[in-house]
């Protein structure tokens, strides 16, 4: 790097409890309340409304919110407030589980398309600022300081605290930000000062900060490799970096192994990229009983064809054409099957998607009851790169496509 070239900065912004923290807006009489979000659907909002039609949504008394002592299902939690989280209560655990650790919590139903509105306007925030930004899901991103003006004073800081401020102000909702050199440690460092917080991992820091650390702070070690790691007594970052690389390999095996020993040094190159082209678009839901194809065909009918207009709606919204419908079932025991069939056109057609994803589903066993229902759409291109086929291509094409969708009805 020549000398007067910047320092590198990069931040990861991570929104504090996102989707708990919109409903809050909805509903600010339950801050500071155990609230947890999940389950199904908007059922329970909906019947909220129908009895205090009449009433503003920011006056309905607390103990009107049905709670987790009377759940029944097997819903799943998708977030929580942080006053929920001090009863163990995190995402993914069940809700009949996390109504034993947090009875008297509140139950509130997702509703994606108001964070995916929130998740929009604060990017478009962040990018008025710092225009190199890496899109990480609903509620996080990567940010590039480095050239940005500001981006340098304080180690990244300043410009941090202007972010956090714009995000808040426009928004209602809070942030926390870490900078450092990378990707890696700047996820880290995101986590140090929750919520509303900014941490800032200078290039000195490596041993005093990040070393002392459990090895599962670092983004990329799961339980089972740190399960290992702890049988071979290597408990902290720093036990992680002082292990040769060649036992590393001999053990992890030769790429993950040298991964672990860059990213327990604190080394990562990564760049943020600004632009990505998605790989497939799904959707799913998780039932809060068991359903049968055949037993429950009426809800499962529904219910599928709002997950294969909802794919659809995300290809056309995001521009994409996508060639491999699949389907995806988790059955009462837990075992996950996937099946797709790839079409000869790429398609957005909501219909020709729907018709797909329901041969496919004649393709798995049908016979057990199931928990979760899922569609996906892959092999997926640019819907203005498509080129017009040759005439002979387009009527075989077409012909084939045709064919799918005559078959005869799918069960559901």
């Amino acid at each position: 790097m020549p000398p007067d070239s910047p320092i590198r900065r990069i931040a990861h912004l991570d929104m504090d409890a996102f989707y708990a923290s919109v409903e809050l807006l909805r509903y600010p009489q339950l801050r500071g309340l155990p609230v947890v979000i999940g389950g199904g659907r908007r059922r329970l909002d909906d019947a909220l409304r129908e009895t205090y039609q009449d009433t503003p949504l920011a006056q309905i008394p607390p103990e009107a919110f049905p709670i987790l002592a009377d759940y029944t299902g097997r819903g799943v939690i998708t977030t929580a407030t942080y006053a929920a989280r001090q009863f163990g209560i995190g995402s993914a655990m069940g809700m009949m589980k996390a109504a034993k650790l947090c009875p008297q919590a509140l139950l509130l139903p997702v509703d994606f398309e108001e964070y995916r509105k929130f998740s929009r306007q604060f990017k478009a925030i962040i990018t008025e600022i710092a225009p190199v930004m890496e899109d990480r899901g609903v509620d996080e991103v990567y940010i590039d300081f480095t050239e940005v003006p500001g981006g340098q004073r304080e180690g990244g800081r300043s410009l941090a605290r202007l972010i956090q401020k714009a995000v808040l102000d426009a928004t209602g909702l809070t942030c926390s930000i870490g900078v450092a050199p990378n990707k890696l440690l700047a996820k880290m460092a995101s986590e140090f000062n929750k919520p509303n917080g900014i941490s800032v991992v200078f290039e000195g820091d490596l041993q005093s900060t990040i070393w002392p650390l459990n090895v599962r702070k670092i983004n990329g070690i799961g339980p089972k490799a740190e399960a290992k790691l702890s049988a071979r007594g290597i408990v902290s970052i720093g036990d992680l970096a002082a292990q040769p690389l060649h036992l590393l390999q001999e053990h992890f095996g030769k790429s993950y192994g040298a991964w672990m020993h860059e990213a327990a040094w604190g080394r990562d190159d990564r760049p943020v990229v600004t632009e990505s082209e998605p790989v497939s678009m799904s959707r799913e839901t998780t039932f809060e009983s068991d359903l049968h194809a055949v037993h429950d065909k009426a809800e499962l009918s529904g219910i599928f064809t709002e997950l294969c207009t909802s794919v659809a709606a995300d290809l056309k919204r995001k521009g994409y054409l996508g060639k491999t419908i699949g389907i995806k079932l988790r059955y009462g025991n837990f075992k996950i099957v996937t099946r797709d069939i790839t079409l000869p056109e790429a398609t957005d057609d909501a219909a020709l998607i729907r018709r797909t994803a329901g041969l496919a589903l004649k393709r798995a066993d049908l016979r057990l009851r199931f928990r979760l229902l899922g569609v996906r759409v892959g092999k997926l291109e640019p819907k203005n790169s498509q080129q017009n086929p040759a005439p002979g291509q387009q009527n075989i094409a077409g012909a084939a496509t045709d064919s799918i969708a005559n078959k005869e009805p799918e069960l559901f």
